[in-house]
């Protein structure tokens, strides 16, 4: 197992429902980073998660999905300060929206256009550079 999945710090996922991009609005909690931004669901790893489990994981506390890992495909391993992010995407059909439940973390979430996230000034801003890298490879 090399370094990248080994010590890794979290993982997120562009998830797309046919066209639309899910995302989620981040709490508007003092002291929390991006606080009420718009997000990608995943978030920070538990111990002994690979990236993959880590992503999935996350997804089914937020949203309430249970994607096959086969549906993931690896975007971005990014070197950042506080450690390494995988980035992940999956296309899934559109009525996924339809099977989201909503869980406990964050003020609500969306179906949107994915180029609405990159061009929205409340999401945060390192995603919207990271999606529209995806979008241009797609």
């Amino acid at each position: 197992m090399n370094d990248a999945r080994r010590a890794f710090r979290g993982a997120k996922l562009m998830l797309f429902a046919g066209d639309d991009l899910l995302v989620i609005r981040r709490d508007d909690l003092p002291g929390l980073e991006w606080a009420g931004y718009l997000d990608l669901p995943g978030g920070l790893r538990e111990p002994g998660e690979t990236p993959e489990a880590c992503v999935l994981r996350e997804l089914r506390e937020e949203l309430g999905l249970d994607l096959p890992v086969e549906l993931l495909r690896v975007a971005l391993i990014r070197h950042a300060p506080k450690g390494v992010e995988w980035f992940f995407a999956a296309h899934g059909p559109a009525d996924l929206v339809d099977r989201v439940r909503f869980g406990d973390e964050g003020q609500g979430w969306k179906p949107m256009r994915p180029e609405g996230f990159v061009e929205a000034e409340d999401a945060i801003p390192h995603f919207r550079v990271i999606l529209g890298n995806y979008l241009r490879t797609i």
